[in-house]
């Protein structure tokens, strides 16, 4: 018997490929920001300026890091399945009963349960485009079918989303602000569409932002829950709250939805780090406003650079500004890149001459207009 190592090898007839169902094909993977590491090791520099995924510059509360120091030592125990303290907090927090909510690891998760609890095959989701693109996958995944009204003038157009509604139609959602283009819908004009929507189908109002926005205009989307329409706001502690890196956000609305959301859920869904640091940034009395201040100055600073350069842009409520370059983005992108900024590109939403830039400190916005001042003015 020859010795293993001169035995004659031969190469194993191809396996066929498994099958794949023919909506999972369609959905569109989700294109993050480009990360600091990334950018580091593609361009050879260490010191870049990350204002590409909308995330907070101050960062969490300190009360929130030396919670997550705390339940540090416990990471051998699971989760807290039901959410317990975290659910109470922000009970006591919008002045709801536990009942009316669900925690999620961040909002995204939440977008998922509402497709698995209420889209089946052939059901439509009503959105707009561009928006976040989970709402597709919401759909898609659940072998559902995507309607997506185009924005007008950069803002979801609830007129035309109206319009749209068929007997199909199961979810809705409204992203308030809208991400990327920083807009908003007004009291009046979501009450209106509110008042067109079948009992059949839930609302589910995405308002990541919406502790950033300023206009008086802005709904309060509790209060239609309270009424008792089928609405769930979506919200997050991974903006203001600065706690993207460890995801978790939740929902609000009436017991009678929420239950079946809780019935999709994953067990040990949000971990342990993520509800400590949730509960101590709701005990923070300051981070919330500490934060929208230096929102409102960063923008103010933005938006003044951006008239001087004739650039325009769309009015934003959130965190971030989608400004027209008025060159081809990914040029600008790339320019910026090479300088140590990145940035968003716009094209990947079918703004090919955008950027959405993220608000960040004064000098982080500083640094952003110096460079992009600098790539503008480069002929090349």
């Amino acid at each position: 018997m020859l010795p293993y190592f001169a035995m004659t090898t031969t190469t194993a007839p191809p396996r066929p490929a498994p099958t794949v169902a023919d909506h999972i094909l369609r959905l569109k993977p989700y294109v993050p920001g480009k990360p600091i590491e990334e950018a580091q090791r593609e361009y050879g520099r260490t010191d870049f300026c990350k204002l590409a995924s909308n995330e907070n510059p101050l960062g969490p509360s300190p009360l929130a890091i030396e919670a997550i120091r705390e339940a540090a030592g416990n990471l051998a125990l699971y989760p807290d399945a039901a959410c317990y303290s975290l659910t109470r907090e922000l009970a006591r927090h919008w002045g709801v009963e536990p009942e009316n909510l669900i925690i999620g690891n961040g909002s995204d998760e939440i977008i998922q349960f509402l497709g698995l609890a209420y889209v089946q095959p052939g059901d439509e989701v009503l959105t707009a485009h561009p928006s976040f693109v989970r709402y597709e996958a919401a759909a898609v995944l659940n072998a559902g079918v995507l309607v997506a009204a185009p924005l007008k003038e950069l803002r979801f157009d609830l007129e035309a989303m109206a319009g749209r509604l068929t007997d199909r139609t199961r979810v809705i959602f409204i992203a308030n602000p809208n991400n990327p283009t920083g807009t908003m819908v007004t009291r009046a004009e979501l009450e209106r569409f509110l008042d067109q929507v079948p009992a059949q189908v839930v609302v589910a109002m995405d308002e990541a932002y919406f502790e950033y926005a300023d206009s008086p205009d802005y709904p309060d989307s509790l209060d239609y829950m309270r009424e008792g329409r089928n609405l769930i706001v979506l919200r997050t502690f991974s903006k203001i709250y600065g706690l993207a890196g460890v995801r978790v956000g939740y929902g609000i609305g009436r017991p009678e939805l929420i239950r079946y959301l809780h019935q999709v859920r994953e067990p040990f869904n949000v971990n342990s780090l993520a509800q400590a640091a949730a509960i101590a940034s709701l005990r923070d009395p300051d981070q919330v406003e500490r934060s929208r201040r230096v929102n409102r100055e960063g923008k103010a600073v933005l938006t003044a650079a951006f008239d001087l350069m004739g650039l325009p842009y769309a009015p934003t409520e959130a965190n971030f500004i989608l400004v027209d370059v008025k060159r081809d983005c990914r040029a600008v992108y790339e320019g910026l890149l090479r300088r140590g900024v990145i940035v968003r590109t716009g094209d990947i939403f079918g703004l090919p001459t955008h950027l959405r830039v993220t608000i960040g400190t004064a000098e982080q916005n500083e640094l952003f207009l110096r460079e992009l001042r600098a790539v503008l003015a480069d002929p090349a």
